[in-house]
């Protein structure tokens, strides 16, 4: 309390120009005090005008006051100085960039440190006091200090906002209640937190059970991949080890066939170079009788002629080599024929089973994910699909879009809805006489997709009108509302008792008769739609 005490002394004799104690402190018409040195040349910058005025409060004077040094002020100052409290305050206890300043401080303005609900004002230290002591505070709600305290406030008659509505869902002050809101179904915010705060109860526990399923079944995900890694792992190193025995298996084989064709190659080499040689030796006989049969032929001598010819006309006698036949283009063509045929066998087996391995490999494990909405856990209400390919409840979506903006609340990419509207046409006309704008939507028959609820039966299609105020908010509406056309938002089709389906509104607010457009609060009703579909 003393300390409190000290700075609210300090700021009192403080000048709010040069933010220091007050040096010869001069007090003006509007009962605000500056130094004479800060006042004066304050009003110098002001003397081609003529008319001076207040620092703090703007107040205006002409001509410009004579300013007298105020003697109390001046003899406070003094003992302030005497007894060492002149020094300002810590610079942490002034508000900075990103704080939340006291409103109550004039001149340099001190840190908040706690946001009153009723006030609708954030104190320091010092100005909060009052709400600690003084009975007439008791009742006021402090909070943690904040700057978002205009939130509270109505933006259409600046009242506090202090009922909530039930049947539009927001809150609303007093006036409100009775212009905008009147018949609906009100409460107090305290009544509706209540209520609210019960509702989040039931459903942070829907979340706690579904969190300890996720986990649960985040556990068991994690063991299955971890024993499918392993499970991998083994087939890859038994399919290593088993193709290694196949290839070397293959290439004894190989070693086999090469062994035999030089075993073959062998055997027949042998057998000619042995009919090589008799027909080298029977050459050479063949000569030496020829020789000897040229030189008889030159003989004079016709007894030895005829005598020596006897011999040398006598055959080949039957261990002669008989007539050999050789083919120019002997080799091994019906080994490598076989070979080859082996191969493309092997080729047909291996493809064969390949395909029988990757049928057995996507069947080891599959992993798929359920129809349920990401946010709330349960199986889609209205679903919404996003351009991201997320699909979200259309009531989550809007709370997302709440909290987060226009972001998707699963990978944080723009928003941007798109909806099962069939093939259609949008135009719109202005009636002047009436300050109207007049959309004319025109759906032809067709027949439903699988986003409708009985896709390939027909549906019936429509030609409808609605009426926006012919006003710029009015036109920025029509904007919208053409976006929302070309992001297919506007209609559906719903199944009838027959089954055919038709073409209905989605639940994007539209007027037909052209009353209810020009009531307060419609726009604003249509752009909270629009805005939570991510359309802005």
């Amino acid at each position: 309390m003393a300390q409190a005490a000290c700075l609210l002394d300090k700021d009192q004799f403080s000048c709010s120009i040069c933010l220091d104690l007050l040096k010869d402190p001069v007090t003006i018409h509007c009962g605000h005090s500056y130094c004479m040195g800060c006042i004066n040349g304050c009003w110098d910058q002001d003397d081609h005008t003529g008319v001076y005025s207040c620092p703090q409060c703007r107040e205006t004077f002409t001509p410009r006051p004579v300013l007298r040094k105020n003697t109390m002020f001046a003899e406070v100052v003094e003992k302030l100085k005497k007894t060492g409290l002149q020094a300002a305050p810590p610079a942490h206890c002034y508000a900075g960039p990103g704080d939340v300043a006291c409103d109550a401080c004039t001149g340099r303005k001190h840190k908040a440190i706690k946001s009153c609900l009723v006030c609708l004002a954030s104190y320091c230290e010092t100005h909060l006091q009052p709400h600690y002591e003084s009975p007439a505070f008791k009742k006021h709600t402090l909070v943690k200090a904040t700057g978002n305290l205009q939130e509270n406030i109505c933006s259409h008659h600046d009242e506090p906002l202090k009922i909530y509505c039930r049947t539009d869902q927001q809150c609303i002050c007093y006036l409100c209640r009775i212009e905008d809101h009147r018949g609906h179904d009100t409460v107090s915010v305290a009544t509706a937190r209540t209520e609210k705060q019960k509702q989040l109860g039931a459903t942070q526990s829907k979340f706690q059970q579904r969190i300890q399923k996720r986990e649960k079944e985040l556990q068991d995900l994690r063991q299955a991949v971890q024993s499918l890694k392993s499970s991998a792992q083994t087939a890859v190193e038994d399919s290593e080890r088993i193709f290694t025995e196949m290839i070397r298996s293959i290439e004894r084989r190989c070693s086999e066939v090469k062994e035999l064709i030089r075993d073959q190659e062998k055997a027949e080499v042998s057998r000619a170079e042995g009919l090589l040689e008799r027909l080298k030796q029977e050459i050479a006989e063949l000569r030496r009788r020829d020789a000897e049969l040229e030189q008889l032929s030159h003989t004079e001598d016709h007894i030895h002629f005829l005598q020596s010819s006897k011999s040398l006309c006598v055959p080949p006698g039957p261990g002669d080599l008989p007539s050999i036949t050789v083919s120019p283009h002997v080799s091994f063509e019906a080994v490598r024929k076989c070979v080859s045929e082996l191969k493309e066998r092997l080729e047909d087996v291996c493809k064969g089973e390949m395909s029988k391995i990757s049928r057995a490999g996507r069947a080891v494990c599959c992993f798929t994910e359920g129809e349920t909405c990401p946010l709330c856990m349960e199986p889609f209400q209205k679903k919404q699909r996003l351009m991201c390919t997320h699909a979200i409840c259309a009531a989550c979506l809007e709370r997302s879009v709440g909290r987060l903006g226009l972001q998707c609340p699963v990978c944080q990419q723009a928003l941007r809805v798109l909806g099962d509207q069939p093939e259609g046409q949008m135009t719109h006309e202005t009636v002047l006489s009436m300050y109207i704008l007049i959309i004319t939507y025109t759906i032809p028959d067709g027949i439903q997709t699988e986003a409708h609820p009985n896709p390939g039966k027909p549906f019936t299609g429509l030609h409808t009108q609605s009426c926006l105020p012919e006003s710029p908010e009015g036109r920025r509406v029509l904007k919208l509302l053409q976006r929302a056309f070309e992001q297919k938002l506007i209609f559906t089709v719903a199944a009838t008792h027959r089954a055919a389906g038709r073409v209905i509104y989605t639940d994007i607010p539209h007027d037909a008769s052209g009353r209810e457009c020009n009531q307060p609060g419609f726009l604003q009703r249509v752009k909270a739609v629009l805005r939570a579909k991510g359309i802005k």
